[in-house]
């Protein structure tokens, strides 16, 4: 089974995600910001992270560059969760290793067309 690392400091998206990438056969854990996810990451790497863009502590896009360049850091496939098709921000998650993005509020369809081709 694929592991999947849900960064994000709402809980109830947590739950929601959570829920449906269980039902897609993930094995799922959590971070409510960047640090508790670098520090996951750094203890056992995911094979996909759904990343939000705006957390305390350490956001989603320092949280990215600092993924990236850790050793092994390449490897999960990594999907940016925004809350508005904001170009600017895309390009920015996208230059520092983003491998695809979402906008927020997701539904079930929207997360498995997705994480579909990584489970």
């Amino acid at each position: 089974m694929k592991s999947c690392l849900i960064v994000d400091d709402s809980s109830v998206i947590r739950k929601v995600a959570r829920r449906i990438l269980e039902d897609m056969d993930f094995i799922v854990d959590e971070a409510e910001d960047g640090q508790e996810a670098y520090d996951k990451c750094t203890r056992e790497m995911p094979d996909v992270i759904l990343l939000d863009w705006q957390m305390p502590v350490m956001g989603g896009l320092e949280f990215l560059k600092a993924l990236r360049g850790y050793n092994g850091g390449d490897r999960p496939r990594v999907v940016y969760c925004l809350t508005e098709r904001d170009i600017g921000q895309i390009a920015m998650a996208r230059k520092a290793g983003a491998d695809d993005h979402m906008l927020k509020p997701f539904d079930q369809a929207m997360l498995e067309e997705k994480f579909q081709p990584y489970a």
